[in-house]
């Protein structure tokens, strides 16, 4: 008897045991459920900017090539011997200095058979010239003495004209390149002497899409620089082709740049150019790096302020906007956001429609190079 009711006592603890631990098995799967479905996910972390209007400073902007206002090839137009090279590479010359003296020895031995010539034939002419007033000449032996004048000063003439020929000048101020000449080598004409350029001003060669170029006038301002953010060069329109190339529906435009502070610009070199268009008032702008692009279209997100649970909060809300142009790291926003809204700058990839956020502005970061975030710096 007293075994069975020990039996009976073990058999009722072992159900009871297995009855409890089921029973806290579900108590603790549900207080999990409920920790987890109570639980309020913290507030991430952005950066915020507002909606402005601004002034936008529209313009054309191209891809332009540059060349010296004036800049040439030096060569010489008669053959001959190189005696003397008078300069040396990237030396600054003045206007009319001889830079390449050609052998020219005959021509000037030649040049006092000529004079003595000309003062002859002058002679004979005046002599002539006077008989012909006293009546005693006649008027042939006059018009042969005013032939055979003419005939020697052309020739004295173009007896000059070689031996100026032989002296390579320099047509205007500038500086001259690397001599590819030596002394003593045999020039043909047209033989390149160096590259000879005047780097005060700049001519810049660049194309617009037929689109933008009824926008192009003559005097117009432009902007150039090296870099797409760094224009610091200011010029303007000097011409614009009166056609459309009809392969590359582009047309042509030239510009000048009057100051070119310590040869900055080189002949040849890619240059980014900018036409100035007139300034646009009250243009709804936000930074680029507040749009975000996906499949459906372009989106910001909003921060408006909602109540959960009595307590103000900050909610990320997404709205999808219609951009216009962009410039300077801001964009146009034609739709969507209205100015004096708040949108957030930085931080989205950690967002979704409806997540709690926190402002920390302490970094501007749409006002940080791009370039110095990548490096770190």
């Amino acid at each position: 008897m007293k075994r069975r009711i020990v039996v009976s006592l073990v058999f009722i603890l072992a159900v009871g045991l297995c009855a409890g631990l089921v029973w806290f098995n579900f108590f603790k799967d549900k207080m999990i459920k409920d920790f987890f479905a109570n639980m309020k996910a913290p507030p991430q972390v952005i950066s915020s900017a507002k909606v402005e209007t601004k002034t936008w400073n529209p313009a054309v902007s191209a891809i332009g090539t540059a060349r010296a206002a004036n800049g040439v090839e030096l060569s010489f137009e008669i053959q001959g011997i190189v005696k003397e090279i008078k300069f040396k590479a990237n030396q600054e010359v003045r206007k009319g200095e001889v830079l390449v003296q050609l052998d020219d020895a005959v021509e000037r031995a030649d040049l006092t058979d000529v004079q003595a010539a000309v003062k002859v034939a002058e002679s004979n002419f005046e002599r002539a010239k006077t008989l012909s007033a006293r009546g005693y000449g006649t008027e042939a032996n006059f018009d042969q003495a005013s032939a055979a004048q003419a005939a020697a000063r052309s020739r004295l003439a173009r007896l000059e004209a070689t031996i100026e020929q032989k002296a390579l000048k320099a047509p205007f101020s500038g500086i001259i390149g690397i001599p590819r000449i030596d002394i003593g080598q045999y020039l043909q004409p047209g033989t390149v002497i160096a590259s000879f350029q005047d780097l005060s001003s700049m001519k810049v060669d660049f194309t617009v899409p037929e689109q933008e170029a009824s926008k192009i006038k003559l005097g117009q301002e432009v902007r150039v620089g090296v870099a797409d953010n760094d224009l610091r060069f200011a010029g303007r329109v000097t011409g614009k082709d009166p056609r459309v190339d009809p392969k590359t529906r582009l047309v042509s435009v030239q510009g000048i740049v009057e100051a070119n502070k310590d040869g900055a610009i080189l002949p040849g070199q890619f240059l980014h150019v900018e036409a100035v268009l007139p300034a646009e008032p009250n243009v709804v702008t936000i930074p680029q790096t507040a749009v975000i692009t996906s499949l459906y279209g372009d989106y910001v997100y909003t921060i408006e302020p909602e109540d959960k649970g009595g307590q103000k909060v900050d909610v990320a809300k997404q709205v999808f906007v219609k951009l216009g142009r962009r410039r300077g790291g801001t964009v146009e926003i034609l739709s969507g956001v209205e100015p004096g809204q708040q949108v957030v700058a930085s931080g989205q990839n950690k967002l979704q429609a409806g997540s709690t956020v926190k402002i920390n502005n302490t970094i501007d970061l749409t006002k940080v190079d791009a370039t110095k975030l990548a490096t770190g710096e």
